[in-house]
């Protein structure tokens, strides 16, 4: 594969590069460059939103790259400003630490354990010393920073910013400079801090490292990019049944952006499929990313046989009543048919749970035998 080749696999499914010049030129020095892409643990599982940048990561990896999956533990504490129209709750160091352990199990179901470098920017950014980080504010200004969109729109509204959050892209660029990166890998939303980086870099004699821009995925929805806090997320632990339903209920204008920067398929061939099968395949193709080959195509025949024949899958948890029986409401909860009472609520009052065909709209309504269906791919047999 010639330089050009590289660079033409590596662009796809990205919305900008800084600059592809310098990264010719980098690749040009057949080197291992070093590849960063940092992730706040702020929530304990990752989705597919992550898996756009895990799979760029992968790609550079399978080029003979050296990946280094950072985990923000330190900055996480900080709290990331970008898109943020108000002040960001503190984490607990406690919930940040539990939510870093999974991360560093779930990244491992794309990328390479062999060739991956796992750090934690407490190891630097906990060590530096006041007038360290005194020093490292002195690289950036104010006007600098309220230029920023996020912070600029909040500056204007009369909305707090705090001394803090100034500090997070600083903290941010420091990770490239600690780590002598090449190639630093973000969303769109991560372009300001992106570009700190390469700031700093400069300001501490190194070369600036290449930008790599990937866009926002958008969730299920739609319109709003995916996040565990819409409700609009597919994750990559979900179980293969519910990725598969899940990738299936997006409209067919996402599906192909989902085949572009999820997948590696040849999109003139995607074009030529009737859209139904080619949802198919798609969400098979995702499945696939996270489970072997015969649990996707396993997760495709049951979706075929409970919504194309209309029939019941043939597994499906069960629920045994007791004479403590517990409310509609909390069996949801408890049976993972729901992610909370709220959404429980909201499910029945949308019509989207009935027992054997019969919609239930009362909560405190008696349970009885049957299957409950829970919207269109949940189902729970009450015994």
């Amino acid at each position: 594969m010639t330089v050009n080749d590289t660079i033409q696999k590596l662009s796809r499914g990205t919305s900008e590069i800084i600059n592809e010049e310098l990264l010719l030129k980098k690749l040009k020095t057949g080197r291992a460059l070093k590849i960063k892409a940092g992730f706040d643990p702020t929530a304990p599982d990752l989705h597919l939103g992550h898996v756009v940048l895990l799979r760029k990561l992968r790609q550079f990896q399978d080029l003979g790259h050296e990946v280094i999956f950072l985990i923000g533990d330190f900055t996480a504490q900080v709290g990331d400003p970008s898109g943020r129209d108000q002040l960001r709750p503190k984490m607990a160091r406690k919930e940040i630490l539990k939510n870093a352990k999974t991360y560093k199990t779930q990244v491992f179901k794309i990328l390479d354990r062999n060739k991956t470098t796992v750090a934690f920017n407490s190891e630097w950014l906990g060590n530096l010393s006041a007038q360290e980080i005194m020093e490292l504010s002195s690289f950036s200004t104010v006007a600098q920073m309220l230029a920023r969109a996020d912070f600029k729109l909040r500056y204007e509204q009369g909305k707090e910013i705090s001394i803090l959050e100034f500090l997070y892209p600083l903290l941010q660029g420091y990770d490239s400079v600690h780590l002598k990166a090449d190639v630093e890998l973000g969303g769109t939303d991560q372009k300001f801090n992106l570009l700190m980086g390469r700031q700093l870099q400069e300001a501490f004699g190194q070369e600036p490292q290449v930008v790599m821009m990937t866009p926002l995925l958008e969730g299920t929805d739609g319109s709003k990019k995916m996040s565990k806090s819409f409700g609009n997320y597919i994750g990559i632990q979900e179980p293969p049944d519910e990725i598969f339903g899940k990738v299936m209920s997006i409209s067919d204008d996402l599906m192909h952006r989902y085949y572009e920067i999820l997948t590696e398929e040849d999109l003139s061939a995607v074009k030529e499929l009737h859209p139904k099968e080619a949802k198919l395949r798609l969400a098979e193709n995702i499945v696939g990313q996270f489970y072997p080959t015969k649990k996707a195509a396993q997760a495709r025949q049951e979706f075929e046989k409970v919504f194309s024949r209309g029939q019941l899958p043939a597994e499906m948890l069960e629920y045994h009543l007791r004479d403590d029986a517990k409310g509609l409401l909390e069996i949801l909860v408890e049976t993972q048919m729901a992610g909370s009472k709220k959404e429980a609520r909201r499910l029945l009052e949308q019509g989207a749970v009935s027992l054997d065909g019969q919609r239930i709209a009362d909560e405190h309504g008696v349970l009885k035998k049957g299957v409950l269906k829970v919207g269109k791919r949940r189902f729970l047999r009450i015994l």
